[in-house]
């Protein structure tokens, strides 16, 4: 454990940036790609208007074709929502609906906000976080510590909110931790790592306080977290979008801190590919999810049986830290300054991201037609014009992809290598394919398309599956090891996680589908509490926030979405992403509030498998 006895500077120089300094930048237009792959195109069905909805009354949707009730009276929900009224120290502020005639906070909403307000982690009398849960049933494990990945729905609820410091205090915490030694063992991890989790440690006899980190020598399985600095990148740039304060990001140990993360991630080696090749457990699916090793020990003849329909796993290129990595490479070119070691940056990360972009939407899409032309692979082609570049075996195909894909949907499947083709939907990575416009606007229609015609399979009665379908049998094991977190429609192997709802309503609003998330929110009743998974952490903060839409002048959403590059051209740099904030009119989804403690809840599953 990496440990921190002294509070981070706050007094960093700041240097303004001529923002026409990056004009000549704007050429760089992700439309413009040669070869760009194929348009999708789409005839969806439009069951859910498509407005914006600033156009539209604060009523009942239009009549959709199944659950209306559900619908209606999520909505009912919707327009009463507010948060409480105590105005001291941290408090929340009234939201613009309020609650019955007396205008009080709705109860789900004010149960919310106190769970989340018990969340937080004072370092040396400022808040500097949320801990993972409030459930102290296992005090063995690391629930008791702030998670870069889960802390920030909680610091969108807060900036949408109006308390932007509790995320500038985490913000400059977690960097002062990357700056630390990372050892496990006699290995020194990278300099740009960001830790997983943190916690403060009070000393009652010494009347001290220290911050300790985890990168990844005390977790499970010890893997480093790829995805906390892309997360970081995020956050940094929601907090300047959502502020106006570009001073945070100008600092000299932010735009450091940026570059060492980029460091890491851009480095030249021996991949053929602009994607990020990634450990199993790096990221929020951090337990062993992968089979490509195991398959050795089975005997020969019972090989093509396990394969024909088994899943990659997440070891390799997985969806989610791919989707995250584009994001964070898109943030980062708005906050990078100009300056020597910056413009060299920008360089490489705008070439990237051509590659990359390219490669995601050309080779993890899956809809009907790519699906029937991977059905129809030729194998061992040799040369530049190989179809079937990645010689994936069309026997491989599972049996249930082509009853899961709808006649007019598609998503990015789960994983893409030699040989190997995850094509399970992982709901956080297609969900940040569509906020950060790694997926086309065709492809992110189509998305939202798939989550409608398979709503029952993704979301169901109990939202939102992290991954579908879920694993089973002796696939299980071989996959899993017999990990029994991860036995069928538990914690990440097709288990309902909450949490997601929010990266699911976002991109609902994104794409112009802003009532599609208020089913989730209508079922999330005090009557599921009782089917809780097998290996449940209670009280989750992130768990605890969701999704609150509100119709209003100036989008606060925009924080944490990016444009469609398809149609207006980037503006790399840092000075372009200025002054548009006030200027800016939409949609705003405010990070709030699902009923408290349900965290990954699931039926208790039969164990024979």
């Amino acid at each position: 454990m990496s440990t921190l006895t002294v509070d981070v500077q706050q007094n960093g120089s700041v240097k303004n940036v001529d923002s026409s300094s990056v004009h000549e930048l704007d050429e760089y237009d992700f439309s413009r790609l040669p070869d760009r792959p194929r348009n999708l195109n789409l005839e969806r069905k439009r069951s859910f208007d498509e407005r914006s909805l600033t156009e539209l009354p604060l009523g009942f949707s239009p009549h959709p074709p199944s659950r209306a009730d559900n619908f209606y009276r999520a909505f009912d929900v919707l327009d009463s929502f507010f948060s409480p009224g105590r105005r001291s120290g941290l408090s929340t502020p009234k939201s613009l609906f309020g609650y019955g005639p007396s205008n009080e906070p709705h109860p789900m909403v004010a149960e919310a906000w106190d769970n989340l307000r018990r969340s937080l982690v004072y370092f040396r009398g400022q808040p500097v976080g949320t801990i993972a849960a409030l459930d102290n049933s296992e005090e063995n494990l690391n629930y008791d510590q702030v998670f870069v990945r889960d802390f920030v729905p909680s610091a969108l609820a807060f900036l949408m909110n109006g308390e932007p410091e509790i995320v500038k205090n985490f913000i400059l915490k977690t960097l002062r931790l990357q700056s630390w030694e990372k050892r496990i063992d006699r290995f020194q991890l990278g300099e740009g790592v960001m830790p997983a989790s943190f916690k403060v440690l009070h000393d009652p006899t010494r009347n001290t306080e220290t911050l300790i980190a985890d990168f990844g020598e005390s977790a499970i399985g010890r893997v480093a977290p790829v995805d906390s600095g892309f997360w970081w990148i995020i956050l940094l740039r929601a907090y300047t979008k959502s502020t106006g304060d570009t001073s945070l990001a100008e600092r000299p140990e932010c735009q450091k801190g940026m570059r060492l993360i980029l460091s890491l991630c851009l480095s030249e080696g021996f991949d053929t590919f602009p994607t990020l090749l990634c450990a199993d457990g790096c990221s929020m699916i951090d337990r062993r999810m992968v089979s490509a090793l195991f398959y050795t020990t089975l005997p020969y003849q019972n090989i093509n049986s396990y394969a024909r329909g088994s899943d990659a796993g997440v070891y390799g290129y997985p969806i989610e830290i791919q989707a995250l990595f584009f994001m964070a490479l898109r943030c980062a070119l708005l906050l990078l300054k100009q300056d020597g070691p910056g413009k060299e940056f920008i360089e490489r990360v705008i070439k990237r991201l051509h590659a990359l972009s390219y490669h995601m939407r050309s080779y993890f899409w899956l809809d009907l037609k790519q699906l029937n032309d991977i059905y129809r692979y030729k194998t061992e082609e040799y040369s530049h014009t190989a179809v079937n570049k990645f010689n994936v075996m069309p026997d491989s195909l599972p049996e249930w992809v082509f009853d899961f894909m709808p006649l007019h949907g598609g998503y990015f499947i789960g994983n893409v290598g030699p040989s190997n083709m995850d094509f399970r939907w992982f709901c956080l990575g297609n969900c940040i394919a569509v906020l950060s416009s790694l997926a086309t606007h065709e492809q992110a229609m189509a998305i939202m398309d798939l989550i409608e015609s398979r709503w029952e399979e993704l979301v169901g009665d109990m939202p939102l599956k992290v991954s579908y379908p879920a694993i089973e049998s002796h696939e299980w094991r071989i996959i899993t090891g017999c990990d029994p977190k991860n036995t069928r429609w538990s914690y990440h192997n097709g288990g309902s996680w909450p949490v997601l709802l929010w990266l699911l309503t976002a991109a609902c609003i994104k794409t112009g589908r802003p009532r599609l998330p208020g089913v989730p929110l209508n079922l999330l009743k005090p009557g599921y509490r009782k089917m809780v998974g097998q290996s449940i952490t209670m009280e989750s903060s992130g768990d605890t926030l969701g999704s609150k839409l509100v119709n209003t002048k100036h989008g606060r959403l925009q924080v944490i979405w990016l444009q469609d590059d398809a149609r207006r051209s980037f503006s790399f740099g840092y000075g372009r992403d200025r002054g548009r904030q006030a200027n800016e009119t939409g949609l705003e989804a405010i990070v709030l509030f699902l009923i408290p403690n349900l965290v990954n809840f699931v039926p208790k599953q039969d164990s024979n498998l």
